[in-house]
């Protein structure tokens, strides 16, 4: 009998008891256990649709026939090319640090430049954010090594189907120090607390292979020779030339746009989506996708459980975004006149509280003005109001959601995740109306799909701007700028990607169009 794939519907104490495996494989085969000659996890995922609650594991297992091992997990770079090409990145997030990656494994110079720092000294640099409402400009949750991802969660769930390129994303995360589990886990997680240390060895690896890391090098001047990049000029006084250049800033690097724009380099506006922070006890969220007793608690070999919700209210999504389970909510400011939230979870999840951003879609022309930019204005105006709201530093404006579904003031707040601390104010008044409207039809819906969803505990934080870039740099089908030959806008900032992964698999592809040339 060959190697045979086989699956597996357990509970979850089955699923997390490795010994129990081999005789529920034997059983699902109908052969004696001493015919099984290995068996192989390839896929874990949890079925949570209706009670009771299940896994399903799928496993490569060999029947009187031994399994081929498993292939060693590293990463390594090819000789370098006679004819090695330089290539600057701008951007150290996983688009820019996957392209770079790439670069070597082809036998090319990679040259990345960072405007904020390493990953280490980025988290000290956190503290006066929590601590005393202060943004350090360059060097907070979204500016820094690892991008906007390394202190913001670090979820790795993509669409994309888990072969190719995206099992090699994988596997190089865990070449770099990422868990194991995350090439079996249907919905992966590295979590805050372990990222930094995957992106530091990533950063290692580029530069023991021969390429090139700076930090504290902000891009100023984009070096144009008759339509063609040559590469950068940075704040110090530095250039940086190559042979092509890679932008991958993510989506909070406005100055680049503002940059672009002045240089007549074209940009595109696109749909985003703005909304708050929404926040439950993880144990209410728990017991209603468990389909759990009032009072009874998750099995504990259960993560924390997490949820999906989208609608459409008056021709616009309104939908969760990047729910965290376990997670906390945390400023992600990165100028010291607004106030922007996110989420994150540590890789246990075990914090008592569930976050998600609730968003309603942006069109262009839902933004004032008809100029390329107006999208990025309207971000910073609600960021500006909430800082205002917040009365100081980082404290933002919040309200429980069946105050904003009522049009009042939370008399009240109830506990939250998020340390800077909390206004009570109304949210409802201080978004843009054709926002708070569609916000609250989407809330009604959404309470109807899980009862209790807009109870007297779930809170709302203001405000959730920074799901995606509200600009595009166009690319063609070589992925070169249109106009500008050797320029490869890339990842979430150039409005590409939607995630490490995604990020990731684009940076990919751009170092291999920019090798082809």
């Amino acid at each position: 009998m060959p190697v045979r794939t086989v699956e597996l519907v357990l509970t979850p104490g089955e699923a997390a008891n490795e010994n129990l495996w081999p005789a529920r494989l034997a059983r699902k085969l109908r052969v004696a256990p001493e015919h099984l000659k290995g068996h192989r996890l390839l896929k874990r995922s949890l079925d949570a649709r209706k009670a009771p609650v299940k896994y399903r594991l799928r496993f490569e297992v060999g029947v009187d026939e031994e399994l081929e091992p498993s292939p060693e997990i590293a990463w390594s770079a090819t000789s370098p090319k006679p004819d090695t090409k330089k290539i600057v990145i701008v951007g150290c997030g996983p688009a820019g640090m996957f392209a770079a990656l790439r670069c070597l494994e082809l036998g090319h110079k990679p040259i990345i430049l960072e405007r904020g720092k390493d990953a280490s000294a980025r988290r000290f640099d956190l503290a006066p954010i929590m601590r005393e409402g202060r943004v350090i400009e360059e060097s907070n949750y979204c500016f820094g090594e690892g991008g906007a991802g390394t202190f913001s969660d670090g979820k790795l769930y993509t669409r994309a189907k888990k072969r190719g390129p995206v099992a090699e994303v994988y596997r190089t995360l865990v070449a770099h120090g990422a868990p194991e589990k995350i090439l079996v886990e249907a919905h992966p997680h590295i979590g805050s607390n372990l990222l930094p240390k995957v992106v530091m060895a990533m950063r290692e690896s580029v530069i023991a292979a021969g390429g090139e890391v700076h930090f504290g090098a902000k891009v100023t001047e984009f070096l144009l020779d008759d339509g063609k990049m040559k590469g950068v000029a940075t704040s110090d006084g530095r250039e940086f030339r190559g042979d092509s250049v890679i932008l991958a800033t993510g989506h909070s690097a406005r100055d680049i746009y503002e940059l672009l724009h002045e240089q007549k380099i074209l940009l595109e506006a696109k749909p985003f989506a703005v909304g708050v922070r929404i926040e439950h006890p993880q144990g209410f969220i728990d017991r209603a996708q468990y389909h759990l007793k009032s009072g009874e608690k998750r099995d504990e070999n259960l993560p924390a459980s997490r949820y999906a919700l989208a609608t459409t209210i008056k021709g616009r999504s309104v939908h969760s975004f990047c729910m965290c389970p376990g997670g906390f909510v945390v400023p992600a400011a990165t100028e010291n006149d607004e106030v922007v939230v996110n989420g994150m979870s540590l890789s246990r999840r075990d914090s008592p509280f569930a976050n998600s951003g609730m968003v309603v879609g942006i069109e262009p022309e839902d933004c004032p003005g008809d100029d390329v930019l107006r999208g990025i204005r309207y971000q910073k105006k609600i960021e500006q109001l909430a800082k205002k709201a917040g009365g100081g530093g980082q404290v933002a404006p919040a309200q429980r959601v069946t105050d904003f579904l009522a049009g009042k003031l939370s008399k009240e707040l109830p506990e939250t995740s998020y340390f800077p601390g909390l206004m009570s104010v109304r949210l409802d008044e201080i978004l843009p109306k054709h926002i708070s409207e569609r916000l609250a039809g989407g809330l009604r819906k959404f309470g109807k799909m899980i009862r209790g969803y807009t109870g007297p505990d779930a809170l709302l934080i203001g405000f959730e701007t920074r799901t995606s870039s509200p600009v595009r740099i166009p690319r063609g089908d070589d992925l070169q700028h249109p106009d500008v030959a050797g320029f490869y806008p890339c990842g979430e900032g150039a409005g590409y990607a939607g995630g490490i992964v995604s990020a990731a698999l684009d940076g990919r592809r751009c170092a291999e169009a920019a090798l082809a040339l």
